[in-house]
C-alpha cells in the first residue's frame, strides 16, 4: 500500500515545476516585449531625427531660394519654380509618419539643382554688374559728349553770327548834293531849290573779304521837306514789310571798295531839309540829309 505522504510530495513538485516553467516563459516573454519596445522606440527616435534633419535641409534650401529671388534677376521665374517644389516637399514631409529616407534622395537632388541655379544667378549678377558699369560709363561719356557738342553748337552759332555780321557790307560816305544842269551838259553844284535840276546821291560800299561777291542791289529813298518820296516812287515788298523808294541801283561787288553815284532828276524842288536813306532790301544801312534854300 502507497504512502499518501509521498503522493502529496510528488504532486507538489509537479506543480512547482509547472509554475517554474510558466515563470520562466513569462520572464522570457516580458524580456522579448521589452526589447521590441526599445527597438520601436529607437526606430521612432531615429525616424524623428531623420525627419527633422531632412526638414532642416529643406528649410535651408527655401531660405537660399528666397534670398536669390529677392535679388530680382532674369532667373527669378526659374528660382521661384524650384522654391515652390521645395515648399511642396516640406508639406509632404510634414504629413509623413513613416520612413523618411525616401525624401533624402529628393533633397540631395534639390540641393544639387540649387547649387547650379545659384551659381548661374551669381554669374548673371556679375555680368549685370559689368554691364551696369559699362552703361554708366557710356552714359557719362555720352553726357560729356553732349555737353561738348552743346558747347560746339554754341560756338558755331556765335561764329555764324560773327561771320554773318562780319559779312555784311558797310555803306560809307553817303552824301547828296543839288546840281544845275547847263545846256552844254555841264553840272554846277547849287544849294538853291529854284536852280536845282538834279540831286546827285553817292555812297561807298566798303571792302569786305568775307562777304559774298556778286551783284548787290540797294534801294535809295529821297524824301523832300514836304515829306514826299521823290523819283520813281515804286514800292517793293519784303515779307511783311514794304518799301517805297526813289530809285534802286545794282552794283557788281568783288570784295573791294566800290563808289556808287546816281542822279535823281527833278524840277520844282522844295526848300528845306531832304533826307536820304539807303536800304539793303528792307534794312536801313545808311542815311544822311542836306538842305536847299
Amino acid at each position: 500500500m502507497e504512502n499518501p505522504k509521498n503522493n502529496n510530495n510528488s504532486s507538489l513538485k509537479a506543480v512547482i515545476a509547472v509554475l517554474a516553467v510558466l515563470l520562466i516563459g513569462s520572464l522570457v516573454y516580458i524580456f522579448k516585449l521589452s526589447s521590441d519596445t526599445d527597438v520601436v522606440k529607437t526606430e521612432l527616435t531615429t525616424t524623428m531625427t531623420e525627419k527633422e534633419s531632412v526638414m532642416k535641409d529643406l528649410q535651408e534650401l527655401k531660405a537660399t531660394y528666397d534670398a536669390a529671388i529677392a535679388e530680382n534677376t532674369s532667373m527669378s521665374d526659374e528660382l521661384i519654380q524650384e522654391r515652390d517644389k521645395v515648399v511642396a516637399l516640406m508639406d509632404d514631409l510634414n504629413k509623413s509618419k513613416g520612413d523618411v529616407s525616401k525624401y533624402r534622395s529628393q533633397v540631395q537632388a534639390m540641393q544639387g539643382k540649387m547649387k547650379t541655379l545659384v551659381a548661374e544667378n551669381d554669374e548673371l549678377k556679375k555680368q549685370n554688374g559689368v554691364l551696369t558699369v559699362q552703361r554708366d560709363s557710356t552714359i557719362t561719356v555720352l553726357g560729356e559728349s553732349k555737353k561738348y557738342n552743346e558747347v560746339l553748337v554754341g560756338q558755331n552759332e556765335e561764329l555764324a553770327k560773327t561771320v554773318e555780321k562780319g559779312s555784311k557790307l558797310s555803306i560809307l560816305n553817303t552824301k547828296t548834293s543839288a546840281y544845275k544842269l547847263k545846256s552844254s551838259g555841264k553840272q554846277i553844284e547849287t544849294d538853291k531849290a529854284s536852280r536845282a535840276d538834279i540831286l546827285k546821291v553817292s555812297f561807298t560800299i566798303a571792302e569786305n573779304q568775307i562777304a559774298k561777291s556778286g551783284d548787290k542791289t540797294y534801294y535809295v529813298q529821297v524824301i523832300d521837306a514836304k515829306n514826299n518820296v521823290l523819283g520813281e516812287k515804286k514800292t517793293e515788298s519784303f515779307g511783311d514789310n514794304s518799301l517805297t523808294y526813289s530809285f534802286k541801283t545794282t552794283v557788281k561787288y568783288e570784295n573791294k571798295s566800290v563808289n556808287v553815284t546816281e542822279d535823281l532828276p527833278g524840277k520844282d524842288f522844295a526848300k528845306g531839309t531832304y533826307f536820304i536813306n539807303v536800304f539793303d532790301n528792307d534794312e536801313l544801312v545808311s542815311k544822311t540829309s542836306f538842305s536847299l534854300r
